[in-house]
């Protein structure tokens, strides 16, 4: 069985309806219209090239669904105005001439080749399609990515243009753009790559005072759709959609050198209603960091990220796969993430606040199910003193005593993890931190299976002051009110399996 996902003019994405994470039970062939399209062993597969406004039939096993391609109101070729597509040649003028020409409900192409360009901002109610063996490529010139300043005033209220780590911010321009523009398209076989590697960005991360660009940066956008393209190479994050609503990340390969300095993949801030369905990260950060940005953010906005949806993701040479904060005063609510797999990770599901975060850093409704994990070096971490931020190493942070909860004071409800098979663990099985003064409300861990790298090194599982490495140690439970346990095993664990401190209800079956 399957289901579909995105129809667009030129493409179609689809899901198999299994519970095996990521891969599918065995490979399949696709047919298209009766003709064998492709081979695939994921459970999410995509067809492009197709025919707008045409009738089709996709055909799995016995399955076969009937789909209809959307219409395009036009078509407009950035070659046909002037682009070169040689990767030598400016293409900025040509390619943004491109998409400010094409009419609502049009499709921007860019056929085969490498186009060279400054940063280009996209618009409402177009599609820009990439073609299999186009790229965007991006201009290595620092002085060619625009200075955006962190706030201006409409209305007589603060619009926040440019953020950077859950804060106002200026930043240079992000290489791709959109700013309060709906019902987007980008779509294609083909690659935006911010050319990052050769570039300085990556020489000087730090101490900057005009932050580095995003790859693609979506400021209070809604409706927009990623389908199928290559993101690679950002000067900093790649994807960062802020305050948007309504997106869908479907069948992406993000790509960054491991040694490429904070080059998280997809990094959402308080934006609701996020579907990141069939992508696959190997990035120099956190794969996968929902947000919801630092104190002023969220007392001001009191906005949540809300509603997210992640399901067979693979996360692959991360620091982290799927990360929650350390921004998060705006909230994080009903966080559902399963069927993903995750490799080579430091940390798998990773959650990390502290003190100073405020009263609206709530995160709650959060379920990690069906997962599969290998070479995940801590695979559960939640942490709140994470020493994060200019004061992050003070007492106020990492202090064990019980200070008052106050209006800087995060709260961390329940969580559940579900249904996940760990192999070749490394430092420990997890790790859970709560303040002694707000302990994390609910742990629940159900048939969950760690096993042990033979050769396992000694590593920190969490961010925070005064925690030594571990090496082959079981799970450690510090400040929680409700703990449950059922049906958690281990293999390789030397010393205790479990290490309870401070938790007041204990269920362990």
């Amino acid at each position: 069985m399957f289901k579909k996902l995105f129809v667009s003019s030129t493409s179609a994405c689809f899901e198999l309806t299994n519970k095996k994470p990521y891969y599918s039970p065995e490979p399949y062939f696709v047919y298209l219209n009766g003709e064998k399209a492709l081979k695939s062993d994921t459970n999410v597969f995509s067809l492009f090239n197709l025919t707008p406004h045409t009738e089709y039939t996709v055909k799995v096993g016995k399955k076969t669904l009937a789909f209809t391609t959307l219409e395009d109101s036009a078509l407009i070729d950035a070659k046909s105005l002037g682009a070169k597509g040689d990767g030598i040649t400016d293409d900025t003028y040509f390619v943004q001439m491109a998409i400010d020409s094409c009419p609502k409900g049009g499709r921007v192409v860019l056929t085969e080749g490498e186009y060279l360009v400054r940063p280009i901002v996209l618009k409402s109610d177009i599609t820009l399609e990439l073609k299999k063996g186009a790229t965007l490529l991006g201009d290595v010139c620092e002085e060619n990515y625009p200075y955006i300043p962190a706030r201006t005033t409409v209305n007589g209220k603060e619009e926040v243009l440019a953020s950077w780590e859950g804060e106002p911010f200026d930043c240079h321009q992000s290489f791709v753009s959109a700013y309060r523009q709906k019902n987007i398209k980008v779509i294609g076989e083909g690659t935006i790559n911010g050319n990052a590697d050769k570039s300085t960005w990556w020489a000087t991360p730090k101490g900057r005072k005009v932050a580095r660009p995003r790859l693609v940066f979506l400021n209070k956008c809604k409706n927009v759709v990623f389908h199928g393209v290559t993101c690679k190479n950002s000067a900093s994050w790649n994807l960062h959609p802020f305050f948007s609503q309504n997106l869908k990340f479907y069948d992406l390969k993000i790509q960054n050198p491991y040694t490429g300095p904070n080059t998280d993949g997809l990094d959402p801030e308080s934006c609701d209603k996020v579907d990141i369905i069939g992508c696959k990260f190997s990035v120099g950060d956190d794969c996968c960091a929902i947000k919801a940005g630092k104190l002023y953010m969220g007392k001001t906005y009191k906005t949540p990220a809300s509603n997210h949806t992640l399901r067979n993701d693979l996360f692959e040479n991360g620091h982290g796969a799927i990360v929650l904060g350390s921004e998060m005063s705006g909230g994080v609510r009903n966080l559902s993430v399963s069927q993903c797999v995750f490799r080579h990770t430091d940390r798998g599901l990773r959650i990390k606040t502290r003190r100073g975060r405020g009263k609206d850093g709530i995160i709650d409704g959060v379920t990690f199910e069906n997962i599969k994990m290998d070479n995940v070096i801590t695979p559960l971490v939640i942490n709140m003193y994470y020493f994060c931020d200019p004061d992050g190493h003070t007492e106020f942070v990492w202090s064990r005593k019980k200070l008052p909860v106050d209006d800087g004071t995060p709260y961390l409800g329940k969580f559940v993890f579900k249904d996940i098979e760990c192999t070749d663990c490394e430092c420990m099985a997890g790790y859970f931190d709560g303040l002694v003064e707000q302990p994390i409300k609910e742990i629940r861990i159900e048939n969950v299976s760690f096993a042990f790298k033979a050769d396992a090194k000694p590593f920190v599982p969490a961010m925070l002051e005064n925690v030594r490495e571990y090496c082959k140690e079981g799970l450690y439970v510090d400040n929680v009110e409700n703990l449950v346990l059922k049906n958690v095993t281990f293999d390789g664990v030397q010393g205790e399996k479990i290490i309870k401190k401070n938790c007041g209800n204990v269920v362990e079956e």
